[in-house]
């Protein structure tokens, strides 16, 4: 074979490109098999698959580009997928086209022809096409689009094996794509004087810079002559066709995709597809019932979630109880004190924070999935769109923020599902405001300790709205400000309805789970040895009483238990986590906190739950939770409903777990994104917390 002599020395780059919901990714998971691997474009949170495998003894690097509609660099997906094109390492571009969706397709096939890179075209859903009645005519659409086409079916790898070979052996010729667009008599004369410009240019080079000039398309590279000759054309052009160049040259590129999918595609049973859509989409996208209907869908994958996760988090938090207690029980007594308890507390207390999520994220990401490859996602943006946009968010961004509720971790990843920077953002940044479970163990105690019990429903329902009105103003403000731009468009294509694979979402979970597990996980881990060695150190040398003698000679065990507490209490106001409430004293007094609730905040950092521990130990109650009526009753003594409300608020709109600070630094590849996060919640958190208790105390309230 000729390719094996070209590339016996080297690897041949195979670039997958192609639409959202072509499949590609499907396809990209058959071919690649064990052998991918996941990660991020340098500089950048876009994802990127990759995979090294052998065939016909050519080493092959192949690479799943991101899905994309166009290749205009408007976002940076669009720019990664035409640099990795450009670049010159690739040898063949394999164009996944949907055969049920041919012509949308063929817009970015327009584009490719451009490039001058060798293309093979892998139609696929053929099976899917053919079942509503379509026949293509194969060898017809590869003399129109310039490269063979090659029938595939992700949902079970048929034609797989023959897409790789036709890929190798284009790529052996070095034959570049045949195709091309004709834009029409004026707009070719334009394009041809523009070109003329690009002296050391071949001529495929040289025409495709010369058409993004004309459409508008920045190059920081082009001789100046032929940016003057692009500005003059682009006039004569406007004035003779009466519109805007960038819209001639985008019809003609329609043109050319309705031009080839109408020679090439026959339908035999035009309706059947379509009728199965519209019957579905007129239910589901009823302007009465859509919504409630998604809110019922979303209600099921939120309970389903957490409940069916419930079980699973629980074995591995006794797994991990069953650890430290088994090293506890070896450890030689007396031996390393401070090694074990780094051990117990630092590194399995850590590691246990993170895995505990993990029941959670497969779940959710295979929710997120099956809603996907059923094409149901697509019309929940569409339905919700209306509604975000007022937020200046959108309409994608309604996901991630209900699954916030649950968990704001998993939400954080869910907002991959937004292609716009400026969306996926402003959405990583406002929905921590949206309270999740973890918070509800301090409303849990609060609530009840302070208001009366007609009282708690509207107080827990009043701390919720509060989170998503707060939302609102800072993503409205983030848009106005730090994002401020243009929205992204709302084209959002409906693809039709199908059954998703096993195989694609069990991957696509897969994926997600342990990409979680391997960065943000470690984050998480030594994030959660710092705080151990704060709450540990500096030791206290000496006791206000020798507790020891004190716990010995204990009547009763709620006696022993309570001076075991006041103990520990001691302790913590010596470490550095107590020195720091006291240090935070001055700027949450006027919140009506003391150093005690200051330090139950440090310690919730790690965790939310953590601040109901804390407050426990602080005052001297032992190991206390949610349900701990001495604690409430303690807090009721030292506090009043106005200072419980506050401490509710600001732990509602204070900075976030550990958890989520990682995830963000994962997700924006920035700790300056999450450490911004950190800081303005936690000022937002302050603001609106002090003017509550002020508003508070000018209607009497009092804080005690």
């Amino acid at each position: 074979m000729g390719a094996k002599t070209k590339f016996e020395s080297a690897e041949l780059v195979v670039l997958l490109a192609g639409n959202p919901n072509s499949g590609k990714s499907s396809l990209f998971n058959w071919m690649a098999g064990a052998h991918q691997h996941v990660g991020n474009y340098p500089g950048v949170t876009v994802e990127k698959k990759s995979a090294k495998l052998v065939r016909d003894g050519i080493r092959v690097e192949l690479v799943d580009l991101p899905g994309v509609y166009s290749l205009l660099a408007a976002s940076p997906e669009e720019a990664i997928a035409r640099d990795e094109i450009l670049s010159g390492n690739a040898g063949v571009v394999v164009q996944v086209l949907d055969a049920t969706n041919l012509e949308r397709n063929l817009h970015l096939t327009a584009q490719l022809t451009e490039m001058g890179v060798p293309v093979v075209y892998a139609l696929n859903m053929s099976d899917e096409a053919e079942a509503s009645g379509l026949k293509f005519d194969l060898e017809l659409m590869a003399g129109l689009l310039g490269g063979p086409v090659v029938p595939t079916n992700g949902s079970n790898g048929d034609g797989v094996e023959g897409l790789l070979a036709a890929a190798l052996l284009v790529a052996a010729g070095g034959q570049t794509c045949t195709g091309r667009v004709y834009y029409g008599a004026d707009l070719e004369c334009g394009i041809a004087a523009v070109a003329e410009q690009f002296e050391g240019d071949d001529a495929v080079s040289a025409r495709r810079r010369a058409v993004a000039l004309l459409d508008g398309v920045p190059d920081p590279h082009a001789p100046a002559a032929a940016k003057e000759i692009a500005a003059r054309e682009t006039a004569r052009l406007e004035k003779r066709g009466g519109r805007p160049v960038d819209v001639q040259i985008a019809e003609a590129r329609y043109g050319f995709a309705l031009g080839a999918a109408t020679e090439a595609m026959q339908a035999e049973a035009h309706h059947v597809r379509r009728d199965r859509t519209l019957r579905l989409d007129n239910l589901l996208l009823h302007r009465v019932w859509g919504l409630p209907i998604f809110i019922f869908l979303m209600w099921g994958v939120f309970n389903l979630v957490f409940a069916l996760g419930e079980p699973p988090m629980q074995w591995i938090e006794a797994g991990l109880g069953g650890l430290s207690g088994w090293l506890l029980s070896v450890w030689p007594a007396g031996a390393a004190p401070l090694l074990q308890s780094l051990l117990v507390d630092g590194v399995i207390g850590g590691v246990g924070g993170v895995i505990s999520f993990l029941p959670n994220i497969l779940l959710l990401f295979l929710a997120i999935a099956i809603l996907e490859d059923t094409g149901y996602m697509a019309r929940v943006a569409f339905l919700m769109d209306r509604v975000m946009h007022k937020m200046g968010l959108h309409g994608k961004s309604f996901i991630p923020m209900l699954i916030g509720l649950g968990c704001t971790v998993p939400a954080i990843l869910a907002t991959r599902m937004l292609e716009n920077k400026r969306d996926r953002f402003t959405t990583i940044l406002v929905t921590p405001f949206v309270s999740c479970g973890a918070r509800m163990t301090i409303y849990a105690l609060l609530i009840p300790a302070f208001f009366a019990p007609q009282w708690r429903g509207w107080v827990l329902w009043g701390i919720y709205m509060a989170g998503i009105a707060v939302a609102i103003g800072v993503a409205r403000v983030l848009r106005g400000t730090l994002f401020r731009g243009a929205r992204a468009p709302f084209v959002m294509e409906l693809p039709p309805y199908r059954l998703p694979t096993l195989r694609s979402v069990g991957i696509h979970m897969w994926d997600r789970a342990w990409m979680y597990l391997q960065k943000a996980g470690t984050v998480i881990l030594a994030i959660s040895v710092v705080l151990w060695a704060l709450g540990t150190f500096p030791r206290r040398p000496e006791f206000s009483r020798d507790f020891a003698a004190a716990i010995e000679q204990a009547a009763t065990p709620e006696e022993s238990a309570a001076l075991e507490a006041a103990r520990q209490a001691e302790t913590l106001a010596h470490t550095a986590i107590g020195r720091m409430g006291k240090w935070l004293e001055p700027a949450i007094r006027p919140l009506g906190f003391d150093w005690r609730v200051g330090t139950a905040l440090v310690g919730a950092f790690a965790a939310k739950e953590v601040f109901v521990a804390q407050m426990g130990i602080v005052f001297s109650l032992g190991s206390a939770d949610e349900e701990s009526d001495s604690l409430r009753q303690t807090l009721r003594k030292n506090y009043t409903p106005l200072q419980g409300l506050a401490m509710m608020l600001f732990c509602l709109l204070s900075a976030p777990c550990l958890a989520t600070i990682a995830v963000t630094k994962r997700e924006t590849n920035s700790w300056g994104w999450a450490i911004g996060m950190l800081l303005g919640m936690t000022a937002v958190a302050w603001v609106v917390t002090f003017a509550v208790v002020r508003l508070g105390w000018w209607l009497g309230w009092g804080v005690g």
